[in-house]
């Protein structure tokens, strides 16, 4: 007990106690299937953001993980094709250096770039679908790194800082605007097929917010997606009076743990994620079932395609979830490790072509779908990545990591489209004019959602702890208003 407001803490004591017996309560009505008890109460009209009027509602993160190249696939640089083969020299007397390689020479993008759109930006032919919507894409040319190496990298433009246990973008969005729907979780992340990115799980973290923020990760590659949602059919031993037994043992246990650990928000969050594990026995199947989905939509994202199976799933995925209240669903490319991402040391040619066919038709298909579903009026989509690669090869026709240039874009509410800030040197190597940081985007998403970067923080071991930390700015020139 807080000896300075012992009339608080006891308050606060109760009534978690109480919250505990409710939450309680509604997940065995649910697992006893009284539906009824689950109808959902009307939610309030959505505020329209935290501190000022909101252009977003939800948000879908696309990650390529393992650092895209820029050169190959955005940000054409007629240099490389000129001095292609000749030895690296960027004129700025400098040692010229690689994160895991001796520096080769100037390699040339080994596919075409052309113009597209009214605003003729330039992109890879690997990419011809995704071409087709330049004109509704705003383009960061001169994103940098702190940092070449995966997991920093990965943490940097995740969490806004290098290090582990900060809160991702995700979970501060979470905290600050809470939830569209009961029934599904607020934060959503479905992986790829071949496993979790860089970091592992350290990417969806919650960190020193309360866990009920963080990520909830789908495996989309199961029959059953969320493990453990329901009672196995071999286990013929669970039934509605052992569920019934069962829950409230487990409730009292978690009122006497409460008692003594008030501070823990884990109880909390372990609570309610029973209270959401019951209501979501009634909304994930449906949610998760895209044969309800009709055969044009299915092939569109390319469902019927090997290449495109996987990505493409998660993509329709993604648009269903935040069709039914999911605010904020990050879609991951590539799994960590030496390859099936875009980690492309060894071959541009035989390992960047692979990815762009995995996720340029499901990517064209869902910015299609929202649009035609008007759900671009207040959804915003995002494109990442945790770095760039070099100008020049490593061995013969792989590239190095590169974190002083890279291309990041946002399509969606409140974008104005055909546009792009930022420019890197004649190589693509280094960020020159209008550099963009991952806090400047982090900061700029946010702003969309009706949130002041530098207001929404929370104080954490002595520090007012924000996504931006101390740094960011909102990059207007590629905002509408």
């Amino acid at each position: 007990m807080n000896p300075r407001f012992p009339m608080m803490e006891q308050s606060r004591r109760a009534l978690l106690g109480t919250i505990a017996g409710g939450f309680g309560s509604v997940a065995l009505t649910s697992l006893l299937g009284q539906k009824a008890v689950l109808a959902d109460a009307p939610k309030p009209e959505w505020n329209g953001g935290l501190h000022h009027p909101a252009k977003v509602k939800r948000v879908i993160q696309l990650f390529m993980n393992g650092g895209a190249s820029q050169m190959d696939l955005f940000d054409y640089k007629p240099e490389l094709f000129k001095r292609a083969g000749e030895k690296f020299e960027p004129g700025t007397s400098e040692r010229v250096e690689a994160a895991t390689s001796a520096p080769g020479n100037v390699l040339k993008p080994p596919f075409e770039l052309h113009q597209h759109g009214e605003c003729g930006r330039w992109i890879s032919d690997q990419l011809p679908h995704l071409a087709r919507h330049v004109d509704q894409m705003a383009f960061f040319m001169a994103m940098k790194s702190k940092t070449n190496v995966h997991g920093p990298g990965s943490y940097l433009m995740n969490t806004g800082f290098l290090l582990p246990g900060f809160p991702c973008l995700g979970a501060w969005i979470s905290y600050g605007l809470g939830n569209l729907t009961d029934n599904l979780p607020t934060f959503v992340v479905l992986p790829d097929a071949r496993g979790l990115p860089y970091n592992q799980k350290g990417n969806f973290t919650s960190g020193f917010l309360p866990v009920t923020h963080q990520g909830t990760i789908i495996n989309t590659t199961l029959p059953e997606p969320i493990a453990d949602l329901r009672a196995p059919a071999s286990a013929k031993f669970i039934t509605p009076e052992a569920d019934r037994e069962g829950l409230a043992l487990l409730q009292q246990l978690n009122r006497t743990h409460l008692e003594a650990n008030d501070h823990d928000s884990r109880l909390e969050a372990r609570i309610k994620s029973y209270e959401l594990a019951a209501k979501m026995q009634l909304s994930a199947p449906e949610a998760f079932d895209v044969s309800k989905e009709t055969a044009e939509t299915q092939q569109m994202y390319g469902l019927q395609d090997k290449p495109t199976e996987d990505f493409g799933k998660r993509c329709l995925l993604a648009r269903r979830l935040i069709e039914r209240g999911v605010r904020f669903v990050q879609v991951w490319s590539g799994a960590g490790g030496p390859s099936n991402n875009w980690d492309n040391h060894n071959s541009i040619v035989n390992e960047l072509a692979p990815m762009c066919l995995s996720t340029d038709k499901p990517i064209a298909a869902l910015l299609t779908d929202l649009k035609q579903r008007g759900l671009l009026e207040d959804t915003l989509v995002l494109w990442n990545t945790e770095f760039g690669r070099m100008p020049f090869s490593q061995g013969s026709q792989g590239r190095d990591h590169n974190g002083g240039s890279f291309v990041g874009w946002m399509l969606g509410a409140g974008v104005k489209g055909g546009t792009s800030y930022g420019e890197s040197d004649p190589w693509a190597w280094r960020a020159v004019r209008d550099i963009t940081t991952n806090y400047d985007f982090h900061a700029t998403v946010l702003h969309l959602m009706g949130i002041d970067h530098e207001r929404l923080n929370l104080k954490h071991n002595g520090a007012n702890r924000r996504l931006t930390d101390v740094h960011g700015h909102v990059v207007r020139e590629l905002l509408i208003g």
